[in-house]
Protein backbone atom coordinates (compact mmCIF):
# COMPACT_ATOMS: atom_id res chain seq x y z
CA UNK A 1 0.00 0.00 0.00
CA UNK A 2 1.36 3.37 -1.03
CA UNK A 3 1.88 5.24 2.28
CA UNK A 4 0.50 9.24 2.34
CA UNK A 5 1.69 12.04 4.46
CA UNK A 6 -1.28 13.89 6.10
CA UNK A 7 -1.12 17.07 3.84
CA UNK A 8 -2.42 14.41 0.90
CA UNK A 9 -5.96 13.15 3.33
CA UNK A 10 -8.80 15.10 4.23
CA UNK A 11 -10.33 11.94 6.22
CA UNK A 12 -10.04 12.39 10.19
CA UNK A 13 -9.65 9.69 12.65
CA UNK A 14 -12.96 7.41 12.42
CA UNK A 15 -12.72 7.27 16.52
CA UNK A 16 -11.79 10.37 18.78
CA UNK A 17 -8.58 10.61 19.72
CA UNK A 18 -8.57 10.14 23.26
CA UNK A 19 -11.25 7.76 23.58
CA UNK A 20 -8.59 4.94 21.75
CA UNK A 21 -5.07 6.89 20.02
CA UNK A 22 -3.79 2.57 19.65
CA UNK A 23 -7.65 2.52 17.22
CA UNK A 24 -7.18 5.28 15.66
CA UNK A 25 -3.63 4.85 14.68
CA UNK A 26 -4.43 1.41 13.67
CA UNK A 27 -7.28 2.91 11.73
CA UNK A 28 -4.91 5.91 9.88
CA UNK A 29 -2.26 2.98 8.66
CA UNK A 30 -5.02 1.09 6.94
CA UNK A 31 -6.09 4.44 5.16
CA UNK A 32 -2.45 4.40 4.40
CA UNK A 33 -0.71 7.32 6.60
CA UNK A 34 2.91 6.33 7.51
CA UNK A 35 4.16 5.38 10.86
CA UNK A 36 5.80 9.08 11.21
CA UNK A 37 3.27 10.99 10.14
CA UNK A 38 0.30 9.08 12.70
CA UNK A 39 2.96 9.69 15.23
CA UNK A 40 3.06 13.30 14.60
CA UNK A 41 -0.21 13.33 14.25
CA UNK A 42 -1.74 12.06 17.41
CA UNK A 43 1.56 13.35 19.48
CA UNK A 44 2.90 10.19 20.08
CA UNK A 45 6.27 8.80 20.18
CA UNK A 46 7.16 7.17 17.01
CA UNK A 47 8.87 4.02 18.82
CA UNK A 48 5.13 3.67 20.54
CA UNK A 49 2.99 3.67 17.30
CA UNK A 50 5.43 1.32 15.44
CA UNK A 51 5.31 -1.06 18.82
CA UNK A 52 1.44 -1.03 18.30
CA UNK A 53 1.97 -1.75 14.77
CA UNK A 54 4.28 -4.68 15.20
CA UNK A 55 2.56 -6.59 18.20
CA UNK A 56 -0.73 -5.62 16.37
CA UNK A 57 0.64 -7.35 13.07
CA UNK A 58 -1.53 -4.33 11.37
CA UNK A 59 -0.09 -6.05 7.74
CA UNK A 60 -1.59 -9.27 8.50
CA UNK A 61 -5.00 -7.92 8.55
CA UNK A 62 -7.50 -8.70 5.52
CA UNK A 63 -8.94 -6.42 3.68
CA UNK A 64 -12.75 -7.73 5.14
CA UNK A 65 -10.92 -7.49 8.87
CA UNK A 66 -9.77 -3.64 7.78
CA UNK A 67 -13.20 -2.65 6.72
CA UNK A 68 -15.06 -4.44 9.45
CA UNK A 69 -12.83 -2.67 11.80
CA UNK A 70 -12.86 0.42 10.34
CA UNK A 71 -16.99 -0.19 10.24
CA UNK A 72 -16.94 -0.78 13.84
CA UNK A 73 -14.93 2.39 14.75
CA UNK A 74 -17.78 4.48 12.96
CA UNK A 75 -20.77 2.45 14.18
CA UNK A 76 -19.01 3.41 17.94
CA UNK A 77 -18.46 7.07 17.32
CA UNK A 78 -21.89 6.97 16.01
CA UNK A 79 -23.42 5.11 18.35
CA UNK A 80 -21.85 7.42 21.58
CA UNK A 81 -22.90 10.92 19.57
CA UNK A 82 -25.35 12.97 22.21
CA UNK A 83 -27.61 14.40 19.59
CA UNK A 84 -28.08 12.50 16.45
CA UNK A 85 -29.69 14.05 13.47
CA UNK A 86 -31.63 12.09 10.71
CA UNK A 87 -28.49 11.35 8.45
CA UNK A 88 -26.77 9.77 11.71
CA UNK A 89 -29.28 7.30 12.37
CA UNK A 90 -29.31 6.42 8.35
CA UNK A 91 -25.74 5.59 8.52
CA UNK A 92 -25.53 3.61 11.61
CA UNK A 93 -28.57 1.38 9.71
CA UNK A 94 -25.98 1.27 6.61
CA UNK A 95 -23.14 0.52 8.50
CA UNK A 96 -25.09 -2.18 10.11
CA UNK A 97 -26.33 -3.66 6.95
CA UNK A 98 -22.64 -3.52 5.93
CA UNK A 99 -21.28 -5.66 8.97
CA UNK A 100 -23.76 -8.47 8.22
CA UNK A 101 -22.68 -8.66 4.79
CA UNK A 102 -19.24 -8.49 5.61
CA UNK A 103 -20.02 -11.59 8.03
CA UNK A 104 -21.85 -13.32 5.62
CA UNK A 105 -18.32 -13.05 3.25
CA UNK A 106 -15.88 -14.29 6.25
CA UNK A 107 -18.53 -17.20 6.58
CA UNK A 108 -18.21 -18.25 3.54
CA UNK A 109 -14.73 -18.18 3.09
CA UNK A 110 -14.89 -21.39 6.09
CA UNK A 111 -17.53 -23.09 4.59
CA UNK A 112 -17.10 -22.26 1.27
CA UNK A 113 -21.14 -23.02 1.00
CA UNK A 114 -22.62 -20.38 -1.12
CA UNK A 115 -25.88 -20.92 1.09
CA UNK A 116 -24.40 -19.36 3.31
CA UNK A 117 -24.08 -16.02 1.40
CA UNK A 118 -28.05 -16.26 0.06
CA UNK A 119 -29.92 -18.27 2.74
CA UNK A 120 -32.61 -18.96 -0.02
CA UNK A 121 -30.08 -20.86 -1.75
CA UNK A 122 -30.56 -23.75 1.03
CA UNK A 123 -33.64 -24.31 0.22
CA UNK A 124 -33.44 -25.33 -3.09
CA UNK A 125 -34.95 -28.39 -4.32
CA UNK A 126 -36.60 -29.02 -0.98
CA UNK A 127 -40.41 -27.78 -2.29
CA UNK A 128 -42.28 -25.71 -0.01
CA UNK A 129 -41.33 -24.41 3.43
CA UNK A 130 -43.36 -26.07 6.14
CA UNK A 131 -44.68 -23.19 8.76
CA UNK A 132 -43.57 -23.49 12.12
CA UNK A 133 -46.55 -25.65 14.09
CA UNK A 134 -48.77 -23.44 16.19
CA UNK A 135 -49.49 -24.25 19.94
CA UNK A 136 -45.95 -25.35 20.98
CA UNK A 137 -45.38 -26.41 24.59
CA UNK A 138 -41.89 -27.97 25.46
CA UNK A 139 -41.93 -30.63 28.17
CA UNK A 140 -40.82 -27.84 30.82
CA UNK A 141 -43.75 -25.93 29.96
CA UNK A 142 -46.28 -29.46 30.19
CA UNK A 143 -45.08 -29.77 33.70
CA UNK A 144 -45.87 -26.58 34.58
CA UNK A 145 -49.45 -26.99 33.33
CA UNK A 146 -49.89 -30.42 35.25
CA UNK A 147 -48.30 -29.02 38.47
CA UNK A 148 -50.81 -26.01 38.55
CA UNK A 149 -53.60 -28.34 37.52
CA UNK A 150 -52.82 -30.52 40.20
CA UNK A 151 -52.35 -27.85 42.73
CA UNK A 152 -56.02 -26.03 42.17
CA UNK A 153 -58.04 -28.26 42.75
CA UNK A 154 -60.93 -28.57 45.59
CA UNK A 155 -61.62 -32.19 47.45
CA UNK A 156 -64.58 -32.92 45.66
CA UNK A 157 -62.50 -31.97 42.25
CA UNK A 158 -59.79 -34.49 43.03
CA UNK A 159 -62.82 -37.62 43.54
CA UNK A 160 -63.80 -36.29 40.08
CA UNK A 161 -60.00 -36.71 38.67
CA UNK A 162 -59.64 -40.30 40.67
CA UNK A 163 -63.01 -41.53 39.07
CA UNK A 164 -61.79 -40.80 35.86
CA UNK A 165 -58.89 -42.76 35.61
CA UNK A 166 -60.59 -45.78 36.84
CA UNK A 167 -64.07 -45.34 35.11
CA UNK A 168 -65.06 -44.98 31.38
CA UNK A 169 -68.32 -43.06 32.51
CA UNK A 170 -69.13 -40.49 34.38
CA UNK A 171 -72.41 -38.49 35.54
CA UNK A 172 -72.23 -35.81 37.71
CA UNK A 173 -75.49 -34.08 38.72
CA UNK A 174 -74.06 -30.94 40.34
CA UNK A 175 -74.53 -27.20 41.87
CA UNK A 176 -73.69 -24.41 39.86
CA UNK A 177 -71.36 -22.24 40.32
CA UNK A 178 -68.94 -24.75 41.22
CA UNK A 179 -66.31 -24.97 39.52
CA UNK A 180 -66.48 -28.35 37.23
CA UNK A 181 -66.61 -26.58 33.56
CA UNK A 182 -63.01 -24.95 34.75
CA UNK A 183 -62.32 -28.00 36.37
CA UNK A 184 -63.16 -30.73 33.19
CA UNK A 185 -61.89 -27.81 30.75
CA UNK A 186 -58.19 -28.64 32.43
CA UNK A 187 -58.57 -32.07 33.33
CA UNK A 188 -59.25 -32.34 29.48
CA UNK A 189 -56.13 -30.14 28.63
CA UNK A 190 -53.60 -32.15 30.70
CA UNK A 191 -55.22 -35.42 28.96
CA UNK A 192 -54.50 -34.66 25.88
CA UNK A 193 -51.35 -33.51 26.46
CA UNK A 194 -50.02 -36.60 28.60
CA UNK A 195 -52.15 -39.14 26.11
CA UNK A 196 -52.53 -37.61 22.71
CA UNK A 197 -56.02 -38.55 23.08
CA UNK A 198 -58.64 -36.02 21.01
CA UNK A 199 -61.28 -34.24 23.42
CA UNK A 200 -64.59 -33.21 22.73
CA UNK A 201 -66.92 -30.67 24.17
CA UNK A 202 -70.70 -30.52 23.69
CA UNK A 203 -72.78 -28.50 25.35
CA UNK A 204 -76.43 -27.24 24.80
CA UNK A 205 -74.81 -24.29 22.79
CA UNK A 206 -72.19 -23.84 21.03
CA UNK A 207 -71.44 -20.18 22.99
CA UNK A 208 -71.39 -22.71 26.40
CA UNK A 209 -69.22 -25.11 24.65
CA UNK A 210 -66.71 -22.14 24.07
CA UNK A 211 -66.30 -21.55 27.53
CA UNK A 212 -64.45 -24.44 28.12
CA UNK A 213 -62.52 -23.34 25.13
CA UNK A 214 -61.63 -19.89 27.70
CA UNK A 215 -60.74 -21.67 30.42
CA UNK A 216 -57.74 -23.69 28.66
CA UNK A 217 -56.78 -21.06 26.63
CA UNK A 218 -56.59 -18.61 29.65
CA UNK A 219 -55.10 -21.52 32.04
CA UNK A 220 -51.88 -22.12 29.38
CA UNK A 221 -51.57 -18.37 29.04
CA UNK A 222 -51.47 -18.09 32.60
CA UNK A 223 -49.25 -20.73 33.76
CA UNK A 224 -47.09 -21.13 30.62
CA UNK A 225 -47.32 -17.47 28.56
CA UNK A 226 -47.83 -19.51 25.27
CA UNK A 227 -51.56 -18.06 23.16
CA UNK A 228 -52.81 -21.44 21.86
CA UNK A 229 -54.93 -20.74 18.90
CA UNK A 230 -56.99 -22.56 16.79
CA UNK A 231 -61.06 -23.65 16.75
CA UNK A 232 -60.37 -26.99 17.14
CA UNK A 233 -56.82 -26.29 18.93
CA UNK A 234 -54.07 -28.92 17.52
CA UNK A 235 -51.79 -29.89 20.18
CA UNK A 236 -48.13 -30.91 19.38
CA UNK A 237 -48.85 -34.52 19.68
CA UNK A 238 -51.44 -34.56 17.56
CA UNK A 239 -54.31 -34.39 20.21
CA UNK A 240 -57.08 -32.38 18.98
CA UNK A 241 -59.72 -30.07 20.96
CA UNK A 242 -62.84 -29.46 19.58
CA UNK A 243 -66.15 -27.26 20.95
CA UNK A 244 -69.70 -28.26 19.72
CA UNK A 245 -73.07 -27.43 20.24
CA UNK A 246 -75.70 -29.80 19.17
CA UNK A 247 -76.54 -28.24 16.01
CA UNK A 248 -73.37 -29.71 14.95
CA UNK A 249 -74.35 -31.94 11.89
CA UNK A 250 -70.84 -33.69 11.78
CA UNK A 251 -70.54 -34.80 15.13
CA UNK A 252 -70.44 -38.43 14.40
CA UNK A 253 -67.34 -37.87 12.93
CA UNK A 254 -64.97 -37.44 15.57
CA UNK A 255 -63.60 -39.73 17.67
CA UNK A 256 -62.54 -39.14 21.81
CA UNK A 257 -63.01 -38.22 25.09
CA UNK A 258 -66.42 -36.45 24.92
CA UNK A 259 -67.85 -33.84 28.06
CA UNK A 260 -71.26 -33.23 27.52
CA UNK A 261 -71.81 -29.91 29.72
CA UNK A 262 -75.42 -29.33 31.08
CA UNK A 263 -77.13 -32.20 29.21
CA UNK A 264 -80.58 -31.98 31.48
CA UNK A 265 -80.92 -28.33 29.31
CA UNK A 266 -80.71 -30.01 25.70
CA UNK A 267 -83.43 -30.55 23.06
CA UNK A 268 -84.09 -34.14 22.08
CA UNK A 269 -81.65 -35.69 24.67
CA UNK A 270 -82.02 -39.11 24.22
CA UNK A 271 -81.68 -38.24 20.26
CA UNK A 272 -78.53 -36.51 20.64
CA UNK A 273 -76.68 -38.58 23.40
CA UNK A 274 -77.10 -41.41 20.61
CA UNK A 275 -74.39 -39.47 18.44
CA UNK A 276 -72.31 -38.02 21.32
CA UNK A 277 -71.85 -41.74 23.16
CA UNK A 278 -71.20 -43.38 19.47
CA UNK A 279 -67.85 -40.92 19.31
CA UNK A 280 -66.26 -42.54 22.61
CA UNK A 281 -67.88 -46.04 21.78
CA UNK A 282 -64.18 -47.34 22.15
CA UNK A 283 -62.70 -48.30 25.04
CA UNK A 284 -59.94 -46.17 25.39
CA UNK A 285 -62.58 -43.06 25.19
CA UNK A 286 -63.85 -41.46 28.14
CA UNK A 287 -67.51 -40.26 28.35
CA UNK A 288 -68.27 -37.42 31.04
CA UNK A 289 -71.85 -36.30 31.55
CA UNK A 290 -72.20 -33.33 33.74
CA UNK A 291 -75.19 -31.05 34.24
CA UNK A 292 -77.41 -29.17 36.86
CA UNK A 293 -81.16 -31.06 37.19
CA UNK A 294 -83.86 -29.60 35.55
CA UNK A 295 -87.30 -31.38 35.20
CA UNK A 296 -88.24 -34.83 35.72
CA UNK A 297 -90.02 -35.06 32.35
CA UNK A 298 -86.93 -34.01 30.55
CA UNK A 299 -85.56 -37.21 28.43
CA UNK A 300 -82.27 -37.12 30.36
CA UNK A 301 -84.28 -37.91 33.98
CA UNK A 302 -84.24 -41.68 32.56
CA UNK A 303 -80.73 -41.46 31.60
CA UNK A 304 -79.72 -40.39 35.03
CA UNK A 305 -82.07 -42.84 37.14
CA UNK A 306 -81.14 -45.92 34.90
CA UNK A 307 -84.43 -46.26 33.20
CA UNK A 308 -83.36 -45.90 29.99
CA UNK A 309 -80.75 -48.68 31.24
CA UNK A 310 -84.50 -50.99 32.14
CA UNK A 311 -86.31 -50.42 29.34
CA UNK A 312 -84.75 -53.05 26.65
CA UNK A 313 -84.22 -55.74 29.69
CA UNK A 314 -86.32 -58.52 31.24
CA UNK A 315 -88.30 -58.28 34.44
CA UNK A 316 -85.83 -60.22 35.94
CA UNK A 317 -82.70 -58.43 34.58
CA UNK A 318 -84.05 -54.79 35.95
CA UNK A 319 -82.25 -52.91 38.80
CA UNK A 320 -83.54 -50.34 41.23
CA UNK A 321 -81.30 -47.42 40.90
CA UNK A 322 -80.54 -45.47 44.40
CA UNK A 323 -79.83 -41.69 42.86
CA UNK A 324 -80.75 -40.37 45.99
CA UNK A 325 -77.84 -37.33 47.45
CA UNK A 326 -77.34 -39.95 50.32
CA UNK A 327 -76.28 -42.39 48.01
CA UNK A 328 -73.81 -40.69 45.60
CA UNK A 329 -72.72 -38.02 47.84
CA UNK A 330 -69.34 -39.72 47.86
CA UNK A 331 -69.60 -41.16 44.21
CA UNK A 332 -70.54 -44.66 43.23
CA UNK A 333 -70.20 -47.18 40.67
CA UNK A 334 -73.69 -48.27 39.20
CA UNK A 335 -74.97 -50.94 38.08
CA UNK A 336 -75.07 -49.81 34.26
CA UNK A 337 -71.44 -49.21 34.20
CA UNK A 338 -71.82 -45.44 35.04
CA UNK A 339 -69.68 -43.74 37.77
CA UNK A 340 -72.40 -41.57 39.42
CA UNK A 341 -72.19 -38.50 41.91
CA UNK A 342 -74.36 -35.71 43.39
CA UNK A 343 -72.44 -32.64 44.71
CA UNK A 344 -74.45 -29.59 45.93
CA UNK A 345 -73.33 -26.27 46.87
CA UNK A 346 -73.31 -27.81 51.04
CA UNK A 347 -70.76 -30.54 49.62
CA UNK A 348 -68.97 -27.90 47.84
CA UNK A 349 -67.98 -25.77 50.93
CA UNK A 350 -67.57 -29.08 52.49
CA UNK A 351 -64.75 -29.72 50.04
CA UNK A 352 -62.98 -26.76 50.27
CA UNK A 353 -64.66 -24.51 48.26
CA UNK A 354 -64.91 -20.84 50.01
CA UNK A 355 -66.29 -19.45 47.21
CA UNK A 356 -69.77 -19.06 48.24
CA UNK A 357 -71.65 -17.60 51.42
CA UNK A 358 -74.93 -19.57 51.75
CA UNK A 359 -77.23 -16.89 54.16
CA UNK A 360 -76.65 -14.71 51.16
CA UNK A 361 -77.65 -17.42 48.52
CA UNK A 362 -80.80 -18.02 50.74
CA UNK A 363 -81.87 -14.27 50.12
CA UNK A 364 -81.09 -13.89 46.46
CA UNK A 365 -82.90 -16.97 45.32
CA UNK A 366 -86.38 -18.67 45.99
CA UNK A 367 -86.63 -21.75 47.87
CA UNK A 368 -87.26 -23.52 44.74
CA UNK A 369 -84.57 -21.96 43.17
CA UNK A 370 -81.89 -22.75 45.62
CA UNK A 371 -83.01 -26.00 45.75
CA UNK A 372 -82.83 -26.73 42.32
CA UNK A 373 -79.77 -24.78 41.12
CA UNK A 374 -77.85 -25.24 44.52
CA UNK A 375 -78.78 -28.25 45.69
CA UNK A 376 -79.52 -30.69 42.80
CA UNK A 377 -83.81 -30.97 43.22
CA UNK A 378 -85.55 -31.98 40.34
CA UNK A 379 -88.17 -29.02 39.41
CA UNK A 380 -91.32 -30.57 39.87
CA UNK A 381 -93.85 -28.46 37.56
CA UNK A 382 -96.60 -30.04 37.24
CA UNK A 383 -98.60 -26.95 39.60
CA UNK A 384 -96.39 -24.35 37.83
CA UNK A 385 -98.02 -21.69 35.43
CA UNK A 386 -95.02 -22.65 32.58
CA UNK A 387 -93.41 -25.81 32.36
CA UNK A 388 -90.07 -26.65 31.91
CA UNK A 389 -90.66 -28.60 28.61
CA UNK A 390 -92.53 -25.77 26.70
CA UNK A 391 -89.65 -23.55 28.42
CA UNK A 392 -87.03 -25.51 26.55
CA UNK A 393 -88.69 -24.98 23.09
CA UNK A 394 -87.60 -21.73 23.34
CA UNK A 395 -84.08 -22.43 24.00
CA UNK A 396 -81.64 -22.20 20.74
CA UNK A 397 -78.43 -22.00 20.34
CA UNK A 398 -78.38 -18.18 19.49
CA UNK A 399 -74.41 -18.16 18.00
CA UNK A 400 -75.82 -20.17 14.95
CA UNK A 401 -79.02 -19.14 14.31
CA UNK A 402 -79.03 -15.12 15.10
CA UNK A 403 -76.78 -13.92 12.34
CA UNK A 404 -77.80 -10.31 12.53
CA UNK A 405 -76.43 -10.65 16.41
CA UNK A 406 -73.55 -8.52 17.20
CA UNK A 407 -73.10 -9.04 20.87
CA UNK A 408 -69.51 -7.79 21.44
CA UNK A 409 -70.20 -5.06 19.18
CA UNK A 410 -70.90 -1.35 20.54
CA UNK A 411 -74.42 -1.36 18.98
CA UNK A 412 -75.00 -5.72 18.79
CA UNK A 413 -78.41 -5.14 16.91
CA UNK A 414 -77.55 -1.82 15.24
CA UNK A 415 -80.37 0.31 15.04
CA UNK A 416 -82.91 -2.56 15.17
CA UNK A 417 -85.95 -1.54 17.94
CA UNK A 418 -85.96 -3.48 21.42
CA UNK A 419 -88.54 -3.52 24.35
CA UNK A 420 -87.12 -3.59 27.67
CA UNK A 421 -88.83 -4.94 30.91
CA UNK A 422 -88.03 -4.37 34.25
CA UNK A 423 -88.64 -5.35 37.79
CA UNK A 424 -87.54 -4.29 40.75
CA UNK A 425 -86.28 -5.93 44.01
CA UNK A 426 -88.02 -6.52 47.14
CA UNK A 427 -85.79 -6.55 50.49
CA UNK A 428 -82.90 -7.63 49.92
CA UNK A 429 -83.28 -9.72 46.35
CA UNK A 430 -82.77 -9.24 42.93
CA UNK A 431 -83.98 -7.10 39.90
CA UNK A 432 -84.17 -8.34 37.05
CA UNK A 433 -84.20 -6.58 33.45
CA UNK A 434 -84.90 -7.99 30.31
CA UNK A 435 -84.22 -6.95 26.61
CA UNK A 436 -86.31 -8.16 23.79
CA UNK A 437 -85.82 -7.80 20.46
CA UNK A 438 -88.92 -6.78 18.37
CA UNK A 439 -90.54 -8.72 15.67
CA UNK A 440 -89.43 -8.00 12.05
CA UNK A 441 -92.89 -8.15 11.20
CA UNK A 442 -96.58 -9.00 12.91
CA UNK A 443 -96.56 -11.78 14.70
CA UNK A 444 -92.70 -12.72 13.85
CA UNK A 445 -89.62 -13.67 16.33
CA UNK A 446 -89.79 -12.50 19.68
CA UNK A 447 -86.00 -13.03 20.85
CA UNK A 448 -84.84 -12.24 24.17
CA UNK A 449 -81.11 -11.13 23.42
CA UNK A 450 -80.25 -10.05 26.97
CA UNK A 451 -81.03 -10.60 30.49
CA UNK A 452 -79.10 -8.79 33.77
CA UNK A 453 -79.96 -9.05 37.24
CA UNK A 454 -79.40 -6.36 40.16
CA UNK A 455 -78.46 -7.62 43.67
CA UNK A 456 -80.02 -5.28 46.59
CA UNK A 457 -82.46 -2.13 46.22
CA UNK A 458 -80.47 0.46 45.51
CA UNK A 459 -82.55 1.96 41.91
CA UNK A 460 -80.40 4.94 41.66
CA UNK A 461 -77.08 2.87 40.16
CA UNK A 462 -79.97 0.27 38.36
CA UNK A 463 -81.47 3.36 36.52
CA UNK A 464 -77.34 4.29 36.07
CA UNK A 465 -76.97 1.11 34.01
CA UNK A 466 -80.05 1.59 32.09
CA UNK A 467 -78.98 4.90 31.13
CA UNK A 468 -75.33 4.03 30.30
CA UNK A 469 -75.82 0.86 28.91
CA UNK A 470 -79.07 -0.44 27.28
CA UNK A 471 -79.82 3.22 25.99
CA UNK A 472 -76.72 3.54 24.89
CA UNK A 473 -75.90 -0.10 22.95
CA UNK A 474 -79.95 -0.40 21.64
CA UNK A 475 -82.89 1.48 19.75
CA UNK A 476 -85.03 1.14 23.08
CA UNK A 477 -88.64 1.54 21.62
CA UNK A 478 -90.63 0.40 25.10
CA UNK A 479 -89.56 0.20 28.15
CA UNK A 480 -92.17 -1.60 31.11
CA UNK A 481 -91.66 -0.92 34.70
CA UNK A 482 -93.04 -2.54 37.39
CA UNK A 483 -93.75 0.34 39.62
CA UNK A 484 -95.44 -1.21 42.49
CA UNK A 485 -94.12 -0.92 45.63
CA UNK A 486 -90.38 -0.87 45.14
CA UNK A 487 -90.46 -0.03 41.55
CA UNK A 488 -91.88 3.35 41.90
CA UNK A 489 -88.20 4.67 43.19
CA UNK A 490 -86.68 3.03 39.97
CA UNK A 491 -89.70 4.70 37.67
CA UNK A 492 -88.98 8.03 39.02
CA UNK A 493 -85.43 7.89 38.18
CA UNK A 494 -85.74 6.58 34.64
CA UNK A 495 -88.40 9.13 33.43
CA UNK A 496 -86.13 11.91 34.16
CA UNK A 497 -83.75 10.53 30.90
CA UNK A 498 -86.62 8.46 29.03
CA UNK A 499 -89.70 9.80 29.76
CA UNK A 500 -91.78 7.61 27.50
CA UNK A 501 -91.30 4.92 30.09
CA UNK A 502 -94.35 3.11 30.88
CA UNK A 503 -95.53 2.75 34.48
CA UNK A 504 -97.41 -1.01 35.48
CA UNK A 505 -99.15 -0.91 38.72
CA UNK A 506 -99.91 -4.62 39.31
CA UNK A 507 -103.69 -6.25 39.80
CA UNK A 508 -104.87 -9.82 39.61
CA UNK A 509 -106.11 -8.96 35.82
CA UNK A 510 -103.06 -7.30 34.96
CA UNK A 511 -100.84 -10.41 35.86
CA UNK A 512 -103.07 -12.68 34.43
CA UNK A 513 -102.70 -10.73 31.32
CA UNK A 514 -98.94 -11.44 31.44
CA UNK A 515 -98.79 -14.82 31.87
CA UNK A 516 -101.42 -15.32 29.17
CA UNK A 517 -99.53 -13.43 26.42
CA UNK A 518 -95.94 -15.26 27.38
CA UNK A 519 -97.72 -18.23 27.12
CA UNK A 520 -99.38 -17.70 24.10
CA UNK A 521 -95.95 -16.65 22.27
CA UNK A 522 -94.27 -19.50 23.87
CA UNK A 523 -97.18 -22.01 22.38
CA UNK A 524 -96.60 -20.64 19.01
CA UNK A 525 -93.27 -20.54 19.15
CA UNK A 526 -92.25 -16.83 18.58
CA UNK A 527 -90.21 -16.73 21.61
CA UNK A 528 -86.64 -17.75 21.55
CA UNK A 529 -83.62 -17.28 23.87
CA UNK A 530 -80.15 -18.59 24.68
CA UNK A 531 -79.68 -22.37 25.61
CA UNK A 532 -77.88 -21.13 28.46
CA UNK A 533 -80.38 -18.89 30.38
CA UNK A 534 -81.76 -21.87 32.54
CA UNK A 535 -81.99 -19.52 35.11
CA UNK A 536 -84.67 -18.09 33.10
CA UNK A 537 -86.53 -21.45 32.61
CA UNK A 538 -86.11 -22.14 36.71
CA UNK A 539 -87.94 -18.32 37.19
CA UNK A 540 -90.83 -19.11 35.06
CA UNK A 541 -91.23 -22.37 36.74
CA UNK A 542 -91.81 -21.20 39.97
CA UNK A 543 -94.62 -19.09 38.58
CA UNK A 544 -97.60 -20.50 40.47
CA UNK A 545 -101.55 -20.01 39.56
CA UNK A 546 -103.41 -19.10 42.99
CA UNK A 547 -106.06 -17.36 44.61
CA UNK A 548 -106.16 -13.66 45.53
CA UNK A 549 -106.33 -12.66 49.14
CA UNK A 550 -109.88 -12.34 49.15
CA UNK A 551 -110.18 -15.66 47.30
CA UNK A 552 -112.88 -13.88 44.83
CA UNK A 553 -110.56 -14.18 41.67
CA UNK A 554 -107.02 -16.09 40.49
CA UNK A 555 -103.79 -14.79 39.93
CA UNK A 556 -100.19 -15.76 39.86
CA UNK A 557 -97.31 -15.51 42.17
CA UNK A 558 -93.87 -16.67 42.61
CA UNK A 559 -94.23 -19.36 46.10
CA UNK A 560 -92.00 -17.04 48.15
CA UNK A 561 -91.79 -14.60 50.51
CA UNK A 562 -90.51 -10.80 49.99
CA UNK A 563 -87.71 -11.61 52.20
CA UNK A 564 -86.53 -14.74 49.31
CA UNK A 565 -87.55 -13.19 45.97
CA UNK A 566 -90.19 -13.36 43.05
CA UNK A 567 -89.30 -14.98 40.05
CA UNK A 568 -88.05 -11.08 38.98
CA UNK A 569 -86.54 -12.44 35.19
CA UNK A 570 -89.53 -13.61 34.83
CA UNK A 571 -91.60 -10.51 35.43
CA UNK A 572 -89.14 -8.45 33.47
CA UNK A 573 -89.51 -11.06 30.46
CA UNK A 574 -93.45 -10.26 30.72
CA UNK A 575 -93.55 -6.69 31.23
CA UNK A 576 -91.11 -6.23 28.24
CA UNK A 577 -93.65 -8.71 26.19
CA UNK A 578 -96.24 -6.80 27.17
CA UNK A 579 -95.81 -4.38 24.83
CA UNK A 580 -97.49 -6.29 22.20
CA UNK A 581 -101.07 -6.75 22.49
CA UNK A 582 -102.54 -9.91 23.31
CA UNK A 583 -104.59 -10.33 19.86
CA UNK A 584 -102.54 -9.42 17.13
CA UNK A 585 -102.83 -10.45 13.09
CA UNK A 586 -100.04 -12.62 12.05
CA UNK A 587 -99.52 -12.84 8.46
CA UNK A 588 -98.82 -16.63 9.10
CA UNK A 589 -99.30 -19.26 12.21
CA UNK A 590 -96.64 -21.29 10.67
CA UNK A 591 -94.40 -18.43 8.76
CA UNK A 592 -91.09 -19.14 8.41
CA UNK A 593 -88.44 -16.23 9.85
CA UNK A 594 -85.13 -15.77 9.00
CA UNK A 595 -83.78 -16.58 11.49
CA UNK A 596 -84.87 -20.05 11.49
Amino acid sequence: MSRQNPSQLTAAPPVPIGDNAQVAARTLYWMGWRIKSIAEFLELPRTTVQGWKDSGKWEEYSALDRVEGSLECRMVQLIFKNDKDGKDFKEIDLLGRQMTEIAKQKHYQETGKLKDLNHKLGNRGKGERTPSQPNQLDEEQQQQLIEAFNAGLFEYQRVWFRAGQHHRIRNILKSRQIGATWYFAREALIDALETGRNQIFLSASKNQARVFRHYIVQFVLDTTGVQLTGDPILLPNGAELRFLGTNSRTAQSYHGNIYLDEYFWIHRFIEFRKVASGMAMHKKWRQTYISTPSSKQHQAYKFWTGGLFNISRRKEERVNFDTSHTALKDGRLCEDGQWRQVVTVEDALEGGCDLFDLEQLRVEYSPDEYENLLMCHFIDDTQSAFTVSELMSCMVDTEELWTDMRPYSPRPLGNHPVWVGYDPALSGDSAGLVVVAAPTVSGGLLRAIERIQFQGSDFTAQATYLKDEILTRYNVEYLGIDATGMGVGFYEEVVKFYPAATKLLYTPELKSQFVLKAKDVIHKGRLQFDLSWTDVVASFVAIHKTLTNSERAVTYKAERSEETGHADLAWAFMHALHHEPLAISEQSENMMELYE
